[in-house]
């Protein structure tokens, strides 16, 4: 279903089908309530379509305009869905107040609620975080970070498992990146280290990037997935070397992207990629659209090492800094990947000469 406000990915395979779908709002001049109503009849008409029907969520993030001001409204209109529901102050750069990117699955149960899910009846079971935050009242991004890792490690704990063993997937949300990116790298680098995750076994895929939740003094939230019982020989970390640089060399803990090999299909997890060279350097400064072009090299050779390309991409988000360079490089991405799922949000990357991150899943059937 590739229409103007409903663009989507399915793959059938095995017992477990899905769906991935970016729904934006088709109304530019209404309220956020207004807005807000409309993606969801959309979300509606998605899972009523041949392509939904059968389906339910596994997840659901929604990139808001302005989280203190939306977040109990769109809290009500969610209501008792069961899945992990991520809120994020990303403003969508389409002049609307709200977009949301829906996974979907048949032939599988959810139970949890909006922060912590766990579904049930694939290969193996998977685990949704969403929208985590600290809750001890601690003032530093590096301690917020840490409190963060520490509560998802016990939160993984309950169902069996662990965050070096489990988790394939992050996303660090960062209220005023170019002051507080530092507190979390510095966090992670530390609750990694203690927990056995390093440069010599491996780290997690994971985006790092501007957003904030409705309270102004939650510097962190977090995001994440993991796979229960996934053998160690079954998940592939992604280099690239000719093109990018392994994380570590400048002092930062995540793999560029990981794939994980189930026996029916294989899921490539891409982190924030941006314009980016094998020595970690930064490539055409204040270029966004030779930036453009280079991070999908990058992207395009981390998919290669896992047997796939464009093609298989199910979603794509694309963070911007300024958003005066929309309307360029949303032209860019349409002709690049006009039937992929994607979102462009307004979200500073944590240097601030990246004018354009993006990340993406694929999903592949084996």
């Amino acid at each position: 279903m590739n229409t103007k406000n409903i663009q989507t990915f399915g793959i059938s395979c095995g017992k477990v089908s899905e769906c991935h779908a970016i729904i934006h709002a088709d109304i530019l001049d209404g309220s956020f309530d207004k807005q807000l109503a409309n993606v969801m009849a959309h979300k509606q008409t998605l899972l009523e379509s041949d392509e939904g029907r059968g389906a339910v969520p596994v997840f659901m993030r929604f990139f808001v305009s302005d989280a203190a001001n939306q977040a109990s409204a769109l809290r009500a209109a969610i209501g008792d869905e069961k899945c992990a529901v991520s809120i994020v102050e990303q403003p969508p750069l389409d002049g609307t107040k709200v977009a949301l990117w829906l996974w979907l699955q048949t032939g599988v149960e959810v139970n949890g609620d909006s922060e912590f899910s766990v579904v049930r009846g694939g290969e193996y079971d998977q685990c949704f975080l969403a929208s985590c935050k600290d809750s001890t009242g601690v003032t530093t991004s590096k301690a917020q970070m840490n409190h963060i890792f520490s509560d998802y490690g016990r939160m993984l704990a309950q169902e069996g498992m662990s965050v070096k063993d489990n988790c394939v997937r992050t996303w660090i949300y960062v209220q005023n990146i170019d002051v507080n990116y530092n507190g979390i790298v510095r966090a992670r680098n530390e609750y990694f280290s203690r927990n056995g995750l390093t440069a010599d076994t491996h780290f997690i895929a994971s985006t790092g990037i501007q957003g904030r939740g409705e309270n102004y003094n939650d510097y962190v939230s977090m995001d994440a997935y993991a796979l229960k019982g996934i053998p160690e020989d079954k998940v592939q970390y992604l280099y690239a070397k000719e093109y990018l640089n392994p994380t570590y060399e400048y002092g930062v803990s995540f793999e560029r992207g990981t794939c994980v090999h189930l026996s029916d299909r294989r899921y490539v997890f891409i982190s924030g990629t941006a314009s980016i060279d094998n020595k970690g350097e930064v490539l055409y400064v204040g270029n966004v659209r030779k930036q453009v072009e280079r991070a999908c090299v990058n992207v395009e050779a981390l998919l290669a090492e896992a047997k796939c390309g464009f093609a298989d991409v199910a979603q794509m988000i694309v963070y911007l800094r300024d958003p005066s360079d929309y309307d360029a490089v949303k032209t860019m991405y349409d002709e690049k990947f006009p039937n992929v799922p994607k979102v462009i949000v307004l979200a500073p990357v944590c240097r601030p000469t990246w004018l354009i991150e993006m990340e993406c899943i694929a999903v592949k059937k084996n």
